[in-house]
């Protein structure tokens, strides 16, 4: 079993880090295996609507092999669960995240039935704000969103000032916790003959006749 943990910040190793990892550590420590992939501080390119990954059919993007989001993609369709952790910027996830998420939910169609969950860093507020974006990306893919004991919020301009949020720090012990949990029972029911729901064939109505 395996967590996937994308750091959508432009830092590697500042503060959505220091959040990632403590609930990576309680993932580990409770027999998940938990990798921290960086999307790193170049330009990610937004979805373009070519249709060109609808036309393949391979789920992957035109321009996945440029920037990291194919390769990303083929992770998060291994994994068993996945959290997107982000700073928050203007009352939103930064701009490079949502500019991979936009493309990765529109591309990978295998992720309907993992957990996910979202982690967000700030130095004061724009928190829920943020979660009400990365959120529905997991619902409208059909992902079990996990959750905590409050808010998955931690405080601070530095990773030494997120490590004294002793809340924020426990939130993330226990998100990771949860999303172990999660995970097995899946498994359980896996093993028990207990299968994701077959979707129906898609319907599409536009509003406009």
């Amino acid at each position: 079993m395996k967590v996937i943990l994308v750091n959508g910040s432009p830092n590697e190793h500042g503060c959505t880090y220091t959040a990632l990892e403590e609930a990576a550590g309680q993932l580990r420590e409770n027999g998940v295996e938990a990798e921290i992939v960086w999307l790193g501080n170049k330009p990610i390119n937004g979805c373009i609507a070519c249709g060109g990954c609808f036309r393949a059919r391979n789920g992957h993007c035109v321009f996945g092999e440029n920037d990291g989001v194919n390769a990303l993609i083929d992770k998060l369709e291994e994994a068993d669960g996945v959290i997107f952790g982000s700073p928050v910027h203007f009352s939103s996830p930064a701009g490079n995240l949502i500019s991979a998420m936009d493309r990765i939910f529109y591309c990978a169609k295998p992720l309907a039935g993992k957990p996910a969950a979202a982690v967000l860093s700030c130095r004061r507020s724009g928190g829920t704000a943020s979660f009400d974006v990365l959120n529905k990306y997991f619902t409208i893919a059909g992902m079990p969103i996990v959750s905590s004991k409050y808010w998955c919020v931690v405080h601070g301009r530095t990773p030494e000032q997120v490590k004294e949020d002793q809340e924020g720090m426990q939130i993330m012990r226990t998100l990771g916790r949860n999303m172990a949990w999660l995970i097995k029972c899946i498994e359980a029911g896996k093993q028990a003959g207990i299968t994701y729901p077959a979707p129906e064939p898609v319907v599409m109505t536009n509003f406009i006749r």
